[in-house]
């Protein structure tokens, strides 16, 4: 059955929880996960600050924080299933799936077929499934804990219980630019295990035993553009009405982008009323406040708020202010002023959601390098679009012939770059007709955090595989899963700030359709999105898709590094980094009195800037 949940002190958009099985030590695990004191009806006990739902035992399932509108429960006989997080099942029709459930295998067909973005939490015979989404969107991590196998959606609260300090090793990994896969998805804890987005965590009745039990692959990229496109339309169709068939007020970022014109006009075929946000660039030649006026003038009912592009914040404003974060360093402490700055405007014109378009970059385009295997399997073909990317992106001959003869496996790619560390960054070509950009460290990070992180590195070339064996299909998915990484703590972000935010590209419904889609089709140097201009023709007025363009910000960034030059400054001063000998805290320090120097404009200090932010933010046992 489904239960019903009085509210605890937290809104929509913040869910988080850890999950336990039904025995009396993993009930004394989870007394602390709560405050003391707590009481309540039969099977929902709740403070102000955490809720629980409990097994028919009276022993805790779910102990944690969540809003009644994010999620449903359901119990039949032995099962009980809980989707906590956006989807619009229906509580009987959830109750009727359990009741048909004889293996926990089974939740993989009930997994691929609702939309939105959630959790799915089983309980069967006393044995857990618990799993989040393939775009890596909502996580699942667990850990022993007093002998106990505990899951959470969050590796911060496990390490908490178990009292540990992140890995220093891993921390100084996390300085590499970029964070290449997998060593971009391993918790920060050596006691704390991921689970791969793709993996469902499988706890059994004794509480200890594990394992991951693989629910997802992407799909065979066969259609055509003809025949997939309806499906992404259906796909994200769904996804905005999974967030958007309730009514009341939602808000909408409209940059005049195909990705946010797009997620607009489809809000607007809705039962609620939309508000449309726009920031116009500081630089003149941005075109997007122009683009966005060209689609509202098609969307009458909608309420079109143009903001002061000098109010808006810059990049790097307020790294010193930030409290909110989770359970890893992001890139996108960057930017997270600019992110929710607007917010509160929003919640003043009744929003209660606000939608972004964020995602179509990474779902409705896709790499470059699934031309190396078309090289090889279509070659007219491929070298007639090679050199429409050659003249549309600058690569030069040479780097394009070296990048597509090599063939280097995955763990040949990684181990390789643990020797070049500091080498000059690689041609464009290089990056993208191969397994991706290979990481760097630069010259503020010391001797021995880059031993810590060329160590990581080889010890992941040795068992690595890719997350596909086609290196265009593998960049995609790695693409796909660091943005959601950053999504997933600006969602939080967001959520604090009293408007949750959604991004109907990264649900797993959207991801699947787009990448079904044959690559060739999907990409190509002579046109702009073809997957979403297909798919949105009929919803999105034509002089709206014509667009080809998409505004960079720079002038944002190198403005935010000139005006924020005393924050960062501050923020080298006493720096957590230094302390644990991961950077040269003066060298740092002189590099912030030098906001023009070359090469800060190419964002080589974010990662380190994203370590120093999360260990400032963070409780004070995590930088002992």
């Amino acid at each position: 059955m489904t239960e019903s949940h009085e509210s605890a002190g937290t809104g929509p958009g913040d869910a988080h929880f850890a999950v336990f099985t039904d025995r009396e030590d993993a009930a004394a695990v989870a007394r602390s996960f709560t405050h003391s004191g707590t009481r309540g009806t039969l099977e929902t006990r709740e403070t102000r600050e955490t809720r629980v739902l409990e097994h028919p035992s009276g022993r805790p399932w779910l102990v944690g924080q969540w809003d009644d509108q994010e999620i449903v429960t359901a119990r039949a006989g032995r099962t009980a299933l809980a989707v906590v997080g956006c989807c619009p099942v229906d509580p009987a029709e959830l109750e009727a799936r359990a009741g048909r459930l004889r293996d926990l295998a089974e939740l993989d067909a009930l997994a691929r077929s609702l939309p939105g973005s959630f959790h799915l939490v089983a309980a069967m015979d006393g044995r857990l499934r618990v799993q989040g989404t393939a775009s890596g969107l909502r996580l699942v991590f667990h850990a022993a804990v007093d002998g106990v196998r505990v899951a959470a959606t969050r590796a911060d609260v496990l390490a908490a219980a178990l009292g540990h300090d992140p890995d220093e090793e891993q921390l100084a990994v996390r300085l590499l630019w970029p964070v290449p896969y997998p060593l971009s998805e391993t918790s920060l804890w050596r006691a704390v295990t991921a689970v791969p987005p793709e993996d469902a965590l499988i706890v059994d009745a004794d509480g200890r035993t594990v394992r991951h039990a693989r629910w997802w692959t992407p799909p065979e990229p066969v259609r055509t553009l003809a025949d997939g496109a309806p499906a992404v339309r259906e796909a994200l169709v769904a996804a905005v009405d999974a967030r958007t068939r309730q009514g009341g007020v939602v808000s909408c970022d409209l940059s005049g982008g195909l990705d946010s014109t797009s997620i607009c006009f489809l809000a607007d075929r809705s039962p609620a009323k939309v508000v449309a946000s726009t920031w116009p660039g500081r630089d003149p030649a941005d075109t997007d406040l122009h683009w966005a006026e060209q689609a509202t003038k098609h969307l009458p009912d909608v309420e079109h708020v143009v903001w002061d592009a000098d109010a808006s914040p810059l990049v790097y404003d307020d790294l010193l202010g930030i409290d909110d974060l989770l359970d890893e360093p992001t890139i996108g402490v960057m930017d997270r002023s600019r992110v929710l700055h607007h917010l509160p405007g929003m919640a003043e014109r009744g929003s209660r959601l606000h939608l972004t378009g964020i995602g179509g970059d990474h779902v409705a385009w896709c790499s470059e390098a699934y031309y190396h295997r078309l090289a090889r399997t279509r070659p007219l073909f491929a070298l007639r679009q090679l050199r429409g990317f050659r003249a549309l992106w600058q690569w030069p001959l040479g780097a394009t012939a070296r990048a597509l003869a090599d063939s280097r496996p995955y763990g040949g790619f990684l181990a390789d770059a643990a020797g070049t560390l500091r080498a000059p960054l690689p041609a464009t070509a290089t990056t993208s007709l191969g397994w991706g950009m290979p990481p760097r460290l630069f010259d503020w990070v010391t001797p021995d955090a880059e031993h810590m992180a060329r160590r990581a590195l080889r010890e992941a070339a040795a068992t690595a595989a890719p997350l596909h064996p086609d290196r265009g299909l593998h960049t995609d998915l790695e693409q796909i899963r660091s943005c959601t990484r950053i999504i997933r703590q600006w969602d939080r972000m967001a959520a604090r700030a009293g408007v949750p935010m959604a991004s109907p590209f990264l649900d797993d419904r959207v991801i699947e359709a787009c990448l079904a889609i044959r690559p060739a089709e999907r990409v190509t140097p002579w046109a702009y999105k073809p997957v979403l201009t297909t798919a949105m023709r009929g919803i999105v007025p034509e002089t709206c898709l014509r667009r080809t363009t998409k505004a960079a910000a720079a002038m944002d960034a190198a403005d935010g590094l000139r005006r924020h030059r005393a924050d960062l400054l501050a923020l080298w001063e006493d720096s957590r980094l230094e302390r644990l000998g991961l950077v040269d805290g003066e060298a740092l320090r002189h590099l912030a009195q030098r906001p023009s120097a070359p090469g800060l404009r190419d964002a080589i200090l974010y990662s380190t800037i994203a370590a120093e932010v999360w260990l400032r933010g963070s409780s004070p046992a995590r930088t002992r």
